[in-house]
């Protein structure tokens, strides 16, 4: 979570999000998990089929279940099909941490443990991983094996591990209605009214509150920690704030900045507290450090008494003491943003809107696309609309008036208007009304989640499929976002052109190797014609690329362009390369788990791909 939004909390309302955060979780709540995918995959989970409930909520499993009968016996292989059966896979995409701060995609490099079979160290677990590109497809892989806290997962950074084995409501079906005793006590949700309806600010607590009433006292908690009063919002919740300096390599280390950064990162303490308790009452440690912010690593453990003491801490000091959950200290979304009219209960995911506002009726998820519609432009001192109809963006413009406009732009003059807008749209350079910046970034961010249908959806409603993002890719160069099957031969029936480059010089091809493609769609894009004999801005070859990016499920690439063009690409970068794979020998990492689609064939390219 980002820790500081286009305005200071003290200028929010008490225990808002930032406004970046809540606008970067509005879109999440809107794109990331589509409609859809909560009914096919709830579907297939009531009929007891877990995998093809994965596979609907784009969840790769990574192991079969005869595996962990064989490793670990029938009993841990019961208890996991058990837990599979009860698994509600897109409930886990809904609730896994975001990289926010403008973005909605999953955080990087996430390993979220949801079920142990045992207390030791070799024992499995059920757990998930994503991916290690910020703005990669969305893709998520399931695993049932130990996990190793020292293993990376590629050579430039490990795993962040998040533990959800206290916090099943986040997965588990048989658990869901207890997200409602993590957010607030049963009577009522801090800033809500009992029946659902948020609070006026008049109605918020103006003084300390009974130390029994938990609502009240978290509000309470919340308008201290917006005045700057860490200490006093804190204290509501019996904890004890130390942010004193400590002294690293003879230095201080500057406390301002910790205080400076707690300032404009929400967090809710008295619902820190009551997690503290519950994971030290299960067992899961005593103390427990975490980081809302680079510049404060903080960690929680008793005090004297039955307080709890939160104090800035060395990094270096406490490298074993055990990582907080993050769903422990960051607030959870949902209700700020029921809170702040920024989404209707009816838009959640029905099981969280049911233990959230079981009275605001049934929730049926976030909606679906909305469709184009016609934009005004100014054009010629006078107004026009323009619309995608058809698979074009129509101008109200005579086939002359549109031919003398194309010459007028090959001989460097300038475009204005309705012209001008088309060019914007088919760029992703230039100006575009807000409506059509609206219609273009719904696009982009289905296509982004994985959204295929409802992509599908939007150009069955006439959408231009022409349009291209802010980075000059357009839909082809996206393909390893959705469902290459249904979509690849769509847009090439539209006409759209294999070959065209995005701003970093990147062709559809190029961009599904280095972006996440699985083989089958570089096998389909070769088949429609694609070349090979390309390089990027960087002079990179495809098959550069295939080995920048170990991609050992594309080898049948390298060794065709590697065939065909044996001299093409960076030279210096192949000498750097054998440098790098001569340094890493000795070192295992996970980057199996980054790219290719489980069951991705490795053989030789098929008669299709074209000859250049």
């Amino acid at each position: 979570m980002s820790a500081a939004g286009e305005r200071p909390l003290a200028d929010l309302p008490p225990g808002a999000l930032p406004d970046a955060d809540a606008a970067s979780w509005q879109r999440v709540r809107r794109y990331a998990v589509p409609r859809w995918m909560i009914e096919r995959s709830g579907a297939h989970r009531q009929a007891g089929d877990w995998r093809a409930a994965c596979a609907a909520a784009g969840v790769e499993v990574a192991f079969d279940l005869p595996a962990p009968a064989a490793a670990y016996g029938p009993a841990v292989a019961a208890a996991v099909e058990e837990d599979l059966l009860h698994l509600v896979p897109d409930l886990v995409r809904w609730h896994l941490p975001r990289v926010l701060g403008g973005r909605s995609v999953l955080a990087p490099s996430r390993r979220v443990v949801l079920a142990r079979y045992g207390r030791d160290d070799d024992a499995p677990a059920l757990y998930v991983t994503t991916r290690g590109m910020v703005d990669g497809p969305q893709r998520l892989r399931l695993h049932c094996t130990p996990v190793d806290p020292a293993r990376k997962h590629h050579a430039y950074g490990g795993w962040i591990t998040e533990d959800w084995t206290l916090a099943r409501w986040f997965w588990d079906s048989r658990h869901t209605a207890a997200l409602r005793s993590s957010a607030g006590p049963a009577g009522r949700l801090p800033f809500f009214h009992a029946d659902g309806t948020p609070l006026g600010a008049d109605a918020l607590p103006s003084a300390e509150p009974a130390p029994g009433d938990r609502a009240a006292r978290t509000e309470w908690a919340a308008e201290l920690y917006r005045r700057g009063d860490l200490e006093g919002a804190f204290a509501t919740a019996g904890i004890e704030l130390d942010l004193s300096p400590f002294e690293r390599r003879g230095h201080l280390y500057p406390s301002h900045d910790a205080r400076e950064a707690l300032e404009s990162t929400p967090l809710e303490p008295v619902r820190l507290a009551e997690e503290f308790r519950r994971l030290t009452a299960a067992g899961a440690g005593e103390r427990f450090r975490f980081s809302p912010h680079w510049r404060a690593l903080l960690l929680l453990e008793p005090a004297a008494g039955s307080g709890l003491r939160l104090r800035l801490v060395d990094p270096q000091a406490v490298g074993d003491v055990t990582r907080l959950p993050g769903y422990v200290w960051q607030p959870l979304p949902a209700p700020y943003l029921v809170r702040s009219g920024r989404t209707a209960p009816h838009e959640l995911h029905p099981l969280v809107a049911g233990a959230l506002f079981p009275g605001a009726g049934p929730a049926s998820g976030p909606p679906g696309p909305a469709l184009p519609r016609p934009v005004r432009v100014r054009c010629a001192g006078a107004w026009h609309e323009v619309r995608s109809r058809g698979g074009v963006l129509e101008l109200p413009h005579t086939a002359e008036e549109q031919q003398r406009e194309r010459a007028m732009r090959a001989f460097g003059g300038a475009i204005a208007g309705c012209f001008a807008v088309r060019e914007a749209w088919s760029t992703g350079a230039g100006r575009l009304p807000r409506a059509l910046r609206a219609e273009r970034r719904e696009l982009f961010e289905r296509v982004q989640h994985g959204d295929t249908p409802g992509v599908l959806a939007l150009l069955d409603a006439g959408l231009d499929p022409r349009a291209r993002n802010g980075r000059g890719q357009g839909l082809l160069h996206l393909l390893p976002f959705v469902r290459h099957e249904e979509l690849l031969p769509r847009l090439l029936e539209a006409g759209l052109d294999l070959e065209q480059q995005d701003d970093s010089r990147r062709t559809p091809l190029q961009c599904a190797v280095q972006n996440g493609g699985t083989a089958a769609l570089v096998r389909a894009l070769l088949a429609a014609g694609s070349r090979t004999d390309v390089v990027d801005d960087m002079d990179l070859s495809l098959a550069q690329v295939v080995r920048r990016y170990k991609r050992a499920d594309l080898s049948f690439l390298k060794r065709l362009v590697e065939e065909r063009h044996p001299d093409l690409g960076s030279g210096e970068y192949d000498e750097f390369m054998d440098e790098r794979e001569e340094w890493e020998e000795d070192e295992e990492y996970d980057d199996h788990d980054g790219y290719a689609a489980i069951g991705d064939p490795t053989g030789p390219v098929g008669g299709g791909a074209g000859e250049a």
